[in-house]
């Protein structure tokens, strides 16, 4: 549910976690920017953008983890999206008036479930039914890549392959999942766990068999630098896997991990048994949405 101040908004956007089912780094460019193969879904928790008419443009945080956001506003990506999606607006002879957008901020920072750069791709698709506007599919996801490798596949928010830097996405009928996420609420950077990767040509994702073998059969080839440099992970990872979990992972670059359950009601009660025994920690059941 929104918070009592979103309420205040005239459009909400929400904006899904992200979570890499399997992240295989197949190699690297020239330029530096790593190959993967990942398995991506999205979850129903989330973070949530809200947009309404303003004088001026402004913007406004709230959420669980809102103090946690920190940097200059110009370096938001939700403020970078706004501004490229409004010259692409207006360079088509559109109107994109100014607006207040208020980020609900529900996901840990710096957690490897995407919530930057699901802001951002929020902030595209809510500022597109604001403005009553619909800028081309391409020009879209050219706009999303600019803002960031992982943009593209949460413009989209639903099941899929991402290969290349993330930009090439094909959906794939992944079923719905029973989740819990997990952060020991200790942010891991992206850029130092890639620094630490010595084998760089790992093969390609396999989704032979069954999606749960499917699944289980891959890997996330981040998990163990991630571990390294974060013991937290793999206590987080033991408490998923003592509460029932079927198959326990690090999403991303973590330092969250996702145990798969049986049914909602089954996370649900694991969430609440993992409050109990660390209550300064993150927990979260949810489930995911299902693929065409």
């Amino acid at each position: 549910m929104p918070d009592a101040e979103s309420r205040r908004f005239t459009v909400t956007e929400d904006a899904p976690a992200k979570i890499n089912l399997a992240l295989h780094v197949t190699g690297q460019r020239d330029d530096g920017y790593h190959l993967l193969d990942m398995l991506v879904t999205f979850t129903a928790h989330g973070d949530r953008l809200s947009f309404t008419s303003a004088d001026r443009d402004g913007f406004t945080l709230g959420g669980r983890f809102a103090a946690d956001l920190g940097g200059e506003p110009g370096s938001n990506l939700v403020l970078r999206a706004r501004d490229l999606l409004r010259q692409a607006v207006l360079a088509q002879g559109g109107h994109a008036p100014a607006v207040t957008i208020r980020l609900e901020k529900n996901l840990p920072i710096a957690s490897g479930i995407g919530g930057g750069s699901a802001d951002a791709a929020a902030a595209l698709r809510g500022l597109q039914r604001f403005w009553n506007v619909r800028v081309p599919a391409d020009q879209l996801a050219a706009l999303a890549l600019q803002l960031g490798a992982d943009v593209p596949m949460c413009l989209e928010s639903r099941p899929l392959i991402a290969r290349g830097i993330g930009e090439e996405i094909e959906r794939v009928a992944l079923p719905r999942l029973f989740l819990v996420l997990a952060n020991p609420l200790k942010a891991v950077s992206t850029p130092a766990i890639f620094r630490l990767l010595t084998e760089k040509n790992n093969p390609p994702l396999d989704l032979s068999g069954d999606w749960m073998q499917a699944i289980a059969a891959n890997r996330n080839d981040l998990e163990p630098l991630a571990r390294s440099l974060t013991p937290e992970i793999g206590k987080i990872a033991g408490l998923l896997a003592d509460c029932g979990a079927a198959l326990v992972r690090m999403s991303g670059s973590g330092a969250t991990c996702f145990g798969i359950f049986p049914s909602l009601a089954a996370a649900e009660a694991a969430e609440q048994q993992l409050h109990r025994l660390r209550p300064d920690w993150y927990f979260q059941a949810t489930e995911t949405a299902a693929g065409e």
